[in-house]
């Protein structure tokens, strides 16, 4: 079985904390692909939750950080958070509720195809707008006030 979605310098932001835990979800993306191969069950379920536990804290981390940062509660980074995250939960419902597998299967590809995109334009403008603000997540209370709050999907340079 290939890797559902490889590592690579690519993916890296050159934050440390978030390529740390970037790579931690493509590792347990793939725990997942190999645990849905050749047949989606139950056993795939351990795998499945701890990308599941681990995609909560990683969204949650990066929630902490907009927040601290001056992104506004509905921007559309934390949209698309919300939405993988009840898109996982209901693929999670369809399997223990009604038995059915094949949506926890094809979920592997379609999170393979998303989290290289969403890397690229959303965590990125996230870094940038650190960055700019120096802010540092291992002191997150010494940042420099944003001058305006961001509500869109870019940094504050935009």
């Amino acid at each position: 079985m290939n890797d559902a979605l490889t590592w690579t310098d690519a993916l890296a932001l050159q934050q440390p904390q978030i390529d740390r835990t970037h790579q931690e979800f493509v590792e347990l993306l793939n725990t997942l692909a190999a645990a849905v191969q050749p047949q989606p069950g139950a056993g795939a379920l351990p795998a499945f939750d701890a990308l599941l536990a681990h995609t909560e804290q990683h969204f949650a981390m990066e929630e902490g950080w907009m927040a601290a940062t001056g992104f506004t509660p509905e921007n559309c980074h934390s949209r698309q958070h919300q939405m993988v995250l009840e898109l996982m939960r209901e693929v999670r419902s369809c399997a223990i509720d009604n038995g059915e597998w094949e949506p926890l299967a094809r979920l592997v590809p379609a999170l393979a195809e998303w989290f290289p995109q969403h890397a690229e334009m959303m965590d990125a403008a996230l870094v940038f707008t650190m960055q700019q603000l120096g802010f540092d997540p291992a002191q997150p209370h010494a940042v420099a006030a944003p001058s305006g709050a961001v509500a869109g999907c870019g940094s504050c340079a935009t």
